[in-house]
């Protein structure tokens, strides 16, 4: 089922069929159904996405933590807020995307890692048996994302650049998803290139697409069109087009497979929405030097 959208940025899913939170907190936190791995925090002022920490105690980049208790046990959980401004796989899951495939178990090639705020999550969700192949061309983020991943072992950083996969093809394994976000003209080249490379046939891929680094003359309408229209040809299967406003101006995520039906398909299924104008500041307006964009 699908849930709405309100409040700043929050949404409303019925059934709070959570765990309770410690200290007379209203606070509960359920799964999210259609996407394991993933929670809702209930009853604050507005429901949140998070994620079950894979270090408990630590927060990544100064998110909120919550910690509950299990009905009849002394064993806590902790989880952390996942919020969809800082993410654009948040944006694109509280969109209701029916799948963005990352789940528990999962292995993950993540383009354009940043600093790595939303691998953290991505790492919380795949857990102990999945991993996350994080590439970032920044030394800087770099830096940022090795130290992360001396605490979350399931974080593989790779410093090196997204467009020459082969640089570091002895390093990835075949994968079951790719999500993207590079902010560059040529991403669909980048991503098509890095399935060919390591998605396994029927993987999926998931590209968060910025409208003005691909085009900036063109309607953000337009230019999603034609990325659709550069991965087909690239042999990718779009599926699914959701514009990430007030999360993320100018922003969509394309979501699809790999090779699913032995050649290029097109797929009718998009569900691409107008943008409505928003009064909220996209929290990547100023990122656009390195390959990766800085708000992850």
């Amino acid at each position: 089922g699908g849930f709405n959208k309100g409040g700043r940025g929050g949404f409303n899913k019925g059934g709070k069929r959570g765990l309770g939170a410690r200290g007379g907190q209203k606070q509960l936190i359920e799964p999210f159904q259609r996407h394991p791995g993933v929670f809702i925090s209930t009853g604050a002022k507005n429901d949140e996405l998070a994620t079950l920490n894979l270090t408990p105690g630590e927060s990544v980049y100064g998110e909120k933590r919550i910690s509950v208790e299990q009905k009849g046990s002394e064993e806590k959980l902790e989880y952390r807020e996942w919020n969809p401004f800082r993410s654009k796989l948040a944006a694109t899951i509280v969109h209701g995307v029916p799948d963005v495939y990352v789940k528990p178990g999962a292995k993950v090639l993540y383009l354009g890692a940043a600093s790595g705020t939303t691998v953290s999550h991505v790492s919380d969700i795949v857990g102990t048996k999945g991993c996350v192949y994080a590439v970032e061309i920044s030394p800087r983020s770099g830096r940022d994302l090795l130290e992360k991943s001396k605490k979350r072992p399931n974080i593989i950083p790779i410093i090196e650049d997204a467009r020459h996969p082969e640089r570091y093809r002895m390093m990835v394994g075949m994968v079951d998803v790719i999500f993207q976000d590079v902010a560059q003209p040529d991403q669909a080249r980048i991503i098509a290139l890095n399935a060919k490379h390591f998605l396994k046939p029927g993987g999926h891929f998931v590209i968060a697409v910025k409208a003005n680094c691909v085009d900036s003359t063109a309607s953000p309408e337009t230019v999603f069109q034609i990325e659709k229209e550069n991965l087909e040809k690239d042999g990718l299967t779009p599926e699914e087009l959701v514009t990430l406003e007030p999360y993320q101006r100018d922003h969509c995520t394309i979501i699809g497979s790999f090779r699913a039906s032995g050649g290029k398909s097109s797929s009718k299924k998009s569900s691409s929405k107008k943008p409505k104008a928003s009064k909220e500041e996209d929290s990547d307006s100023s990122s656009d030097s390195s390959s990766s964009s800085d708000s992850e």
